[in-house]
């Protein structure tokens, strides 16, 4: 689980609270029709950007991501691919049929090799796997993103509601108090739920599908190097630059 993700949240909703609760009462920052306004013209809104189905799809997906980290290690890969091209090496692409490979497109990869594949072949159809793959991520960004550039917008047409509805009853001077800070309100739940959830969510989908991607090509360069029976020292020269680490330091020296 990525924990900082829950530490951010927890935190960002602890220091807004604890300002609350050290300059008055919390009551006074609940309103109910504020809350509507924001968050069921937000939702709203998301429904009329995307698809239904879409929007199930990319909630689960973005959470998902936002809150869990890649089973796909970089560097696992590496090795698993500098081993099976020593292996190719030694016995040819046929001694690569009985070989397990945890990672899914990885194992097609290599089992498309042992058919007899060409590299042309088996990279266009990984390829088009993992777009596929990474589209899905993306839309998980996008509806995030998408909510919380929705969300402040929402909180000033509530402002605006509110100050219509104060400026109607401008004959009771002890109401304009009460209604200014209902009307600020939804500004503040519009701010509150795109700066700290939102858009915080929407950059971390965005880094983590950017390392997922370079993840994925890593995996695509060292199936189809494996196909070519390219040796172990090239590909260590070709899939470092993949590694956000760089090279192992051992790797390094023994180079």
């Amino acid at each position: 689980m990525d924990i900082a993700t829950l530490i951010g949240i927890i935190a960002g909703a602890g220091v807004i609270f604890g300002a609350i609760l050290m300059g008055g009462s919390l009551d006074s920052f609940v309103d109910v029709p504020s809350i509507m306004v924001v968050f069921g013209g937000t939702a709203a809104a998301t429904l009329i950007k995307f698809p239904m189905r879409d929007v199930v799809k990319s909630l689960k997906i973005g959470v998902g991501i936002a809150f869990k980290n890649p089973k796909e290690d970089p560097l696992s890969i590496y090795e698993k691919a500098i081993e099976l091209a020593t292996l190719v090496r030694k016995n040819g692409l046929l001694g690569l049929e009985n070989v397990e490979v945890e990672n899914e497109i990885m194992a097609r990869g290599i089992r498309m090799c042992v058919d007899g594949h060409s590299g042309e072949v088996i990279r266009s159809s990984i390829s088009s796997e993992v777009e596929k793959s990474i589209q899905n991520d993306e839309l998980g960004e996008l509806m995030f993103r998408g909510i919380g550039d929705t969300a402040p917008a929402f909180g000033m047409i509530g402002t605006l509601v509110g100050l219509v509805q104060m400026l109607a009853n401008l004959s009771d001077p002890d109401a304009i108090g009460p209604a200014m800070a209902i009307a600020m309100l939804t500004t503040f739940y519009g701010a509150v739920l795109a700066n700290l959830i939102a858009l915080p969510i929407a950059d971390k989908l965005a880094l983590k599908v950017d390392r997922l991607r370079n993840t994925k090509q890593l995996i695509i360069e060292s199936v189809v190097q494996i196909q070519a029976s390219q040796s172990p020292m090239v590909m260590k020269e070709i899939l470092g630059p993949y590694l956000p680490g760089g090279v192992p330091a051992d790797e390094d020296a023994g180079a």
